[in-house]
């Protein structure tokens, strides 16, 4: 089984700064990419940021330039350190990753959420 938790959300002011982490454990063979989506109240889940096993990176335009994704292999973890957040930021962010337990197929996983809330 695996399990992605998520951890580091919360209330910011606008201009703000948060980082958000999210560790993987379980029966894991390989991790390939890894990341973040959000979804904002009344609105679909939309894709934040993502990280390909070998660092590269994707961005959704809205967070780009404000928004670093990074991961470390050896803990298995995913990072989003987000700077100069904006009302609009505020969304539940979830963490995606695509997971080999026994090193052939991949299923995708996703955490349970944060809650990140930018007041103006």
């Amino acid at each position: 089984q695996v399990q992605l938790r998520e951890s580091g959300g919360g209330l910011v002011q606008a201009g703000g700064s948060l980082r958000l982490s999210c560790a993987a454990s379980g029966r894991i063979a390989v991790i390939d990419a890894m990341g973040w989506y959000r979804q904002a109240p009344g609105k679909q889940r939309e894709l934040v940021a993502t990280v390909s096993s070998v660092g590269s990176t994707n961005y959704a335009d809205s967070v780009k330039g404000r928004f670093t994704v990074s991961r470390d292999n050896a803990r298995n973890t995913v990072y989003l350190q987000m700077n100069s957040l904006k009302p609009e930021d505020t969304a539940v962010y979830y963490c995606n990753a695509r997971i080999s337990p026994f090193g052939n197929v991949y299923f995708g996983y996703w955490g349970q959420g944060t809650q990140v809330t930018v007041s103006s």
